[in-house]
């Protein structure tokens, strides 16, 4: 996954991104996200408190039949509030990188944000909902991205967000059902999986992407 391009901090002329949000939210002794007031659904798995939201922006370039991708950025609110996210996320969505397209973790509570953020920019935020296939999908595709050397992360910068994704990238597992289907995660008790999530998002979005003709 090492890549040796470095970090950006807004889009480069004539380039095409794509991004994939992983949402979050403070859970509180109920079990009710904080930040919302609706009770969480953890996806296919029971969660850790999950306080990060994680947005990862990638370049894309066309490759054969699976593009080329390259991760530019990681931006990351912790213990932060939906309500104050929303203009946060359209302006650096749409003026910073003018991204193509944006997958957004739209279970449960986040429904609500990928609702906004569709109402907000259009046909280029892509809601998913997380379930036992879906989230098997977006493994074996992230897989092979990797397994086929069509996904690199910008060279290290010395930066939380960076540590923090090798981190989640080390600790990640998977585990395979008899169903021909699989879950990856990191353990609740070694830490939260919130780059690992977005980052599966963002290569949806790239291999959804169609450029214009």
């Amino acid at each position: 996954l090492k890549g040796e391009h470095p970090r950006l901090r807004s889009r480069a002329p004539g380039k095409v991104y794509v991004a994939g949000l992983d949402l979050a939210g403070i859970i509180d002794s109920e079990g009710v996200l904080s930040s919302t007031g609706v009770s969480p659904v953890y996806r296919d798995r029971d969660r850790r408190n999950h306080d990060s939201a994680v947005l990862t922006i990638a370049e894309v370039e066309s490759g054969d039949s699976i593009p080329d991708v390259k991760v530019v950025d990681f931006i990351c609110w912790k213990d932060e509030p939906y309500t104050s996210l929303y203009a946060r996320l359209v302006n650096i969505i749409k003026e910073v990188w003018n991204c193509a397209a944006v997958v957004v973790d739209a279970t449960g509570a986040g429904a609500g944000v990928a609702s906004f953020l569709k109402e907000a920019l259009g046909r280029k935020v892509i809601p998913f909902q997380f379930t036992t296939q879906s989230k098997s999908h977006l493994g074996f595709q992230l897989l092979s991205f990797i397994n086929l050397g069509k996904i690199k992360i910008f060279s290290g910068d010395g930066s939380p967000e960076i540590e923090e994704f090798w981190e989640e990238m080390e600790k990640a597992r998977a585990a395979y059902r008899a169903n021909q289907t699989m879950s990856f995660y990191v353990e609740p008790c070694e830490g939260h999986d919130d780059y690992l999530m977005s980052l599966a998002l963002m290569v949806e979005a790239a291999a959804l992407y169609k450029p214009r003709k």
